[in-house]
């Protein structure tokens, strides 16, 4: 059987001044650096045999899968079974907040089952519509390879499924850096291999400013 390579490519870093959990809220697309990601993550698939790009409705996806694309003389598809996870706290800024903001009687109240999760969409679907999305990109680019962008929540779902590891987690513990690269290659329908790459790595905040620092 013809071995075809589907890769999950995490969005790169997105505009954000005010600290929103935006979501899957219109209206955010990709910082500067996030642009810088984008832009490494299609030089290191250009010279792959994708025949195919596909990204999340979201804009932050679409546009980290446009130099990509534009690299390859490919239209950008769309599938929304690549979404980002449903959150009832989306448009809350939550980033840095305290035991007081989240002792909060409307967040409190979505907190009581971290397993499932309560406050979004469960894990299993998340699994469910990436493994959908996923069969589908493999029948269509066989025997070459394809790229689907979505975000960091449904791709770990993907992973910890594949590695048979339960999907409730600690979300801080999650291999899935802005722009990175989870690559999947089947033999036929058969998964046979999974690699995981950070082609913006040296573009990921915090990340040195001195070559092999």
């Amino acid at each position: 059987m013809p071995r075809t390579t589907v890769h999950l490519v995490r969005h790169g870093e997105v505009h954000n001044p005010d600290g929103i959990l935006y979501g899957r809220l219109p209206g955010y697309g990709l910082s500067e650096r996030g642009h810088a990601m984008a832009t490494s993550v299609a030089a290191a698939l250009a010279d792959h045999d994708v025949v195919r790009v596909v990204a999340s409705p979201l804009q932050r996806a679409q546009e980290t899968a446009a130099p990509l694309a534009e690299t390859l003389g490919l239209e950008v598809g769309t599938d929304e079974r690549l979404i980002e996870a449903d959150n009832r706290f989306e448009g809350r800024r939550l980033a840095g907040a305290g035991p007081r903001e989240l002792l909060d009687p409307a967040i409190l109240r979505h907190l009581y089952n971290p397993l499932t999760p309560s406050w979004g969409e469960p894990f299993t679907q998340q699994r469910d519509r990436m493994f959908a999305a996923i069969a589908a990109a493999r029948q269509a680019a066989e025997g070459h390879e394809a790229v689907l962008v979505s975000h960091q929540s449904p791709i770990w779902a993907v992973r910890r499924a594949l590695q048979r590891k339960p999907l409730w987690h600690d979300p801080r513990t999650r291999e899935c850096s802005l722009a990175s690269v989870t690559s999947l290659t089947f033999d036929g329908d058969r998964l046979v291999g999974h690699v995981y790459s950070e082609p913006a790595a040296a573009l990921l905040p915090g990340a040195s400013a001195v070559p092999g620092a």
